[in-house]
């Protein structure tokens, strides 16, 4: 599968690990469209979770860049409150890199990431009630 970036297959890695069931981008909602009806702004979350009835937005850019990316996120829950999304920033996101052992992010090249972790994805709101641990040799699934 093709990434964006190497953050979210990195990410996308710790879900299979966790054997979360990921949809990468699977759905756009329209914010805004213009006097013609057709979309002028969209957001589309990097992940949706099924399972959980929520979306993960990861972004990699430093703190002072994200306006752009907060204010679409706040238009997104104006017009449908009942979409659940984490926003994954910077500085979680390396939180997460130390916490379970992976590497620093980079637009190419190979990421591995070592199946080394036994903690619950806390940082995402996931409880351990809520992942399934993938069991020794298992192979969790991902559309």
């Amino acid at each position: 599968m093709a990434f964006a970036h190497n953050a979210e297959r990195q990410l996308a890695r710790l879900f299979d690990f966790y054997a979360v069931r990921w949809e990468y981008e699977p759905h756009t909602f329209v914010l805004a469209r213009g006097a013609d009806g057709h979309p002028t702004a969209a957001f589309a979350p990097d992940f949706w979770l099924p399972d959980h009835d929520r979306y993960v937005e990861v972004t990699t850019m430093e703190q002072r860049l994200v306006t752009r990316k907060n204010r679409k996120l706040r238009q997104l829950r104006a017009l449908h409150p009942g979409i659940d999304v984490t926003l994954i920033y910077q500085r979680d996101y390396l939180q997460l890199l130390v916490k379970y052992g992976l590497e620093r992010p980079q637009q190419d090249g190979p990421t591995d990431a070592p199946g080394s972790a036994l903690e619950p994805l806390g940082l995402l709101g996931l409880h351990a009630a809520d992942v399934d641990v993938a069991a020794a040799g298992g192979s969790p699934s991902a559309a």
